[in-house]
């Protein structure tokens, strides 16, 4: 089964290429969420970038079912939310969020993808 996502790939701006693949919840790119939290874990494989992000409001079961996420190029969530593009180059642990009314996002300092 496909998934019809907001943005057409091939459409696509190059506005934060080179960076490699991260993973990304489908509230944000089927729901159209913005992104509300960010990290980056150690690459899980090649060409893997460690970026996860996230709308912030997505429900544990929503989580746990990996067929709520995709894996895209980095270039791809900067089209969605060109507001991640200036964190990119942050190092691996790094975690930022941003609130609902929030124009920018806030490094944390206290969570963990365990949490």
């Amino acid at each position: 089964m496909s998934k019809d996502y907001l943005l057409d790939e091939s459409r696509m701006k190059k506005v934060a290429t080179g960076h490699g693949l991260c993973v990304v919840s489908d509230e944000v790119t089927i729901e159209g969420y913005p992104v509300g939290l960010m990290y980056r874990e150690k690459p899980s494989k090649a060409g893997d970038s460690g970026w996860r992000f996230f709308s912030g409001c997505e429900e544990n079961a929503f989580l746990n079912n990996p067929k709520n996420h995709s894996e895209f190029d980095v270039n791809v969530i900067a089209n969605y939310d060109s507001r991640v593009i200036v964190l990119l180059d942050s190092p691996i642990g790094s975690v930022f969020e941003k609130g609902p009314d929030a124009e920018a996002f806030v490094a944390v300092t206290d969570w963990s993808p365990l949490d």
